[in-house]
């Protein structure tokens, strides 16, 4: 198998890539770009046209999955998990190849785009850095019944094998934390271990049916904390740590009492909380969606509510006279950069826009401003951001960028930075560009390997 840095490891792709649209892509300036990654690939391959009334079959895209299999080989080869690359075709049948290589300050983009450029090593966005606030005299729900909970749980599954105390003390070394007493209980009771199930999933089924939710083995606990939620940089900055007075659940990210157990069959966690909101109990159960990258919701007040089958109708409700720490405008949200002006005003974000260009002087001087990102062509002078000095995330179009740049003025708070593409703009000047950021920091920049190639003329 050829390397991933030969040619001819990419030909069949460049080969039916050109297919698509020969003429054009021949056309100076033209180019086609893409991924391909070990476990998927984004391509703009052409689609054949099948004959009416019949589906789409495995064979229909054969060749496709081949080429692509053979640059994976390729990658496997070299142990890489990714790689990006743009091409450029001549009438002749001349090919000049691309392969953008990856760097440890920058985090995967869209296609062959950069995503998230670190200029600060290892650095995270503020919502990801966010401890929970102490609350004092935040107690057990008086739900919580460790003795109703055990004689609750050895009716409904009386075979179950129990965690000795010693595996239970090694859970809590592991974990640094100790279980609170309704989680011990829970797993004196069972240990949730497979290989003590005969029957597999139907005893599974009972003990999940027991217990109120997917049921993790005693040795499967972990703390529900930042690093175990990841997302990318951009998405991140644009959140913001809000908890209100009378929430049950703090708005975090992560949290080092958040003492993950179980699941509920669709890829939320369930955890037990022993940091919980201002009008929250010690030890009530919260889920994490996997469909965001903050915050929880109550469940249930207690493990032994949870088992009851008792859930929590308690809602927190942001109070209508607090001005949002997020703000967007947009033709469809906010109308001026006048109307997301407060001092909490933490994430500032200009999207699409139909009327004049529009000026930051408004949010100059906020104390805890940290992220702006603003659609190309939204700023009637980009170079106002100098003067936003408390910065940490920026995006911006190329050319807001090539302002900065050129006036030196991209400010020196910033930990992490992006790039917004919008179109079918020709990736290597914005490789350019994002080495130029990365530069300033002395950070790792995208490599960039040009292979030259013949794929003869168009048939």
């Amino acid at each position: 198998m050829p390397s991933i840095h030969d040619f001819a490891t990419w030909e069949p792709v460049l080969r039916l890539l050109r297919a698509g649209d020969p003429e054009s892509l021949a056309a100076p300036g033209c180019h086609v770009a893409g991924r391909i990654d070990r476990h998927g690939y984004s391509l703009p391959m052409p689609r054949r046209h099948l004959p009416p009334g019949r589906g789409a079959q495995v064979e229909d895209a054969q060749e496709e999955f081949d080429a692509v299999e053979r640059v994976r080989s390729s990658l496997a080869d070299a142990g890489a998990d990714g790689i990006s690359f743009v091409a450029e075709f001549s009438p002749s049948g001349q090919t000049t190849l691309c392969l953008l290589g990856s760097s440890p300050a920058v985090q995967p983009g869209i296609g062959p785009y950069p995503g998230a450029l670190l200029l600060v090593e290892d650095a995270v966005p503020e919502p990801r850095r966010r401890l929970p606030e102490p609350v004092s005299g935040a107690g057990p729900a008086p739900s919580a019944d460790p003795a109703l909970l055990e004689r609750k749980l050895r009716k409904r599954i009386p075979d179950a094998i129990g965690a000795t105390e010693a595996e239970i003390a090694a859970a809590e070394a592991r974990l640094g934390v100790a279980l609170p007493d309704e989680l011990k209980v829970l797993y004196r009771v069972t240990r949730a271990r497979w290989q003590d199930w005969g029957d597999g999933h139907e005893t599974a089924e009972r003990v999940f049916k027991a217990v109120g939710c997917e049921l993790f083995p005693l040795d499967r606990l972990y703390i529900a904390d930042a690093a175990s939620r990841p997302s990318r940089w951009e998405s991140a900055a644009m959140e913001a740590v809000v908890t209100p007075p009378d929430a049950a659940v703090q708005g975090l990210v992560g949290s080092p009492g958040w003492i993950t157990f179980g699941d509920n069959g669709g890829g939320d966690r369930i955890a037990v909380d022993l940091t919980p909101g201002p009008r929250g109990h010690a030890g009530q159960i919260i889920m994490l969606s996997h469909e965001e990258i903050i915050g929880a919701h109550l469940v249930a007040d207690s493990l032994t509510d949870l088992v009851m089958k008792r859930r929590s109708k308690r809602r927190s409700s942001r109070r209508e006279d607090q001005p949002p720490a997020v703000a967007r405008v947009n033709i469809r949200s906010l109308s001026s950069v006048e109307a997301a002006v407060h001092p909490g005003l933490e994430v500032l974000s200009i999207g699409v826009w139909e009327g004049e260009p529009l000026s930051l002087a408004p949010v100059t001087g906020l104390p805890r401003l940290r992220t702006l990102t603003a659609y190309p062509g939204t700023l009637a002078d980009p170079l106002e951001i100098a003067r936003l000095t408390g910065l940490e995330f920026l995006e911006l179009g190329p050319e807001e960028w090539r302002l900065l740049l050129d006036a030196s003025a991209v400010p020196r708070t910033l930990s992490a930075a992006a790039i917004g593409v919008r179109g079918n703009r020709h990736p290597l000047p914005v490789v350019a560009l994002a080495n130029e950021l990365l530069a300033l920091r002395d950070r790792p920049p995208i490599s960039r390997t040009f292979l030259e190639g013949h794929l003869g003329p168009v048939a």
